[in-house]
């Protein structure tokens, strides 16, 4: 397996929202060249099949991080204009729900408490994410913001939170608080706030998979911080991501077998991992950007966890469900969801779900 690129560098998450750089612990690696179709019967069909496929691709900052968008088709115009289609679906998710655009309607119902005439998109992204919460019993919950400003004002003092300002935060959390409805979002309490970080990227790139499929496109990888797979890659190879090993990460390893714990082959399936390597609060990795919400600290045992499932928004979402336990709590809560899973602890070890396809690194 070639690697494809090792040129995005993250984007430093802003200060105004939860830290969402760029997941560079998974990593593509794709064959070379223009694929072909297979032949079919009939001068037509024999015509199509000679006809390569023309890749092109987009890179845009969004999120707070670069975004990745690569599709092929036979006509150049009409994959132009599928990718189009797509950036602009990933426009509108950003508008809507990212916290690094003080405008977005996410930031304006944190600022005013409730919203009216709520977006479509962003209403299926909170039902979602309720039903989530709801069945995880709180292990996932996007009213979580007050803790990750608690943990990221006291990391600017060389600190973590005290017990009173934790308890403060706590207090501010409880998804049962956030009351939704066809015409208006509203947050019970004064206080409180949302983060969609950890589902919003994952819906970015199952919209834009639908755009381009609506316009087409057969074969496609969509990186919005999570990966959405369509079809196959350059010369008719199965997408293939390199879960790196997060005790190795950073862009030094991008690509290498070295910096890897294991390579899956998608099947057509979401791919999101969560880990501890990025945005740490202390050097120790043992505090972090992901919280239980139960509790406002850092799980303890896992260091990373990539989910494999057919939507890429619940795939982001489970990430954080199935990294509150031990790596045999994440393969017993794989079952439970109808995902697959591969878990890493702190010391390094990792296992997958049986139903994940790995495959060699190269």
């Amino acid at each position: 397996m070639t690697p494809l690129r090792d040129r995005f560098a993250a984007v430093p998450p802003q200060p105004s929202g939860p830290a969402n750089p760029r997941r560079q612990w998974l990593r593509t690696s794709l064959g070379l060249g223009a694929a072909l179709l297979g032949s079919k019967a009939g001068s037509t069909a024999a015509t199509a099949a000679s006809t390569p496929l023309v890749w092109r691709e987009r890179a845009l900052l969004g999120f707070g991080t670069t975004l990745w968008l690569r599709a092929a088709h036979r006509d150049s115009d009409t994959v132009e204009r599928a990718l189009d289609a797509a950036v602009q679906a990933v426009r509108h998710v950003e508008a809507q729900m990212s916290l690094f655009d003080p405008a977005s309607a996410i930031s304006r119902l944190n600022r005013e408490g409730s919203l009216r005439h709520v977006d479509a998109d962003l209403l299926r992204v909170l039902q979602l994410a309720q039903r989530v919460s709801a069945r995880s019993d709180g292990a996932f919950d996007i009213t979580v913001q007050p803790l990750w400003l608690a943990w990221d004002a006291a990391r600017r003092t060389g600190r973590t939170p005290s017990p009173q300002a934790l308890a403060q935060a706590r207090a501010l959390v409880g998804w049962r608080d956030l009351v939704i409805s066809a015409d208006e979002v509203q947050l019970r309490r004064p206080g409180m706030a949302l983060t969609l970080n950890g589902i919003a990227q994952g819906y970015a790139a199952d919209l834009a998979r639908e755009r381009l499929r609506a316009h087409g496109i057969e074969h496609a990888l969509l990186d919005t911080g999570e990966w959405a797979p369509l079809g196959h890659g350059p010369g008719d190879r199965p997408w293939t991501l390199a879960v790196a090993d997060p005790q190795a990460s950073g862009d030094d390893i991008v690509g290498k077998a070295a910096g890897a714990v294991a390579a899956l082959c998608t099947e057509g399936r979401s791919v999101a991992t969560s880990s501890d390597a990025h945005t740490t609060f202390t050097a120790d990795h043992r505090h972090h950007h992901i919280f239980d919400p139960r509790s406002g600290q850092s799980p303890a045992q896992l260091a990373s966890v990539t989910v494999v499932a057919p939507s890429c928004a619940l795939a982001d979402a489970l990430t954080k469900v199935l990294f509150m336990g031990s790596v045999n709590d994440a393969l017993a809560l794989a079952r439970h969801w109808n995902v697959d899973v591969l878990a890493i602890d702190k010391s390094g070890k990792w296992q997958a779900s049986p139903g994940l396809r790995l495959t060699g690194l190269a």
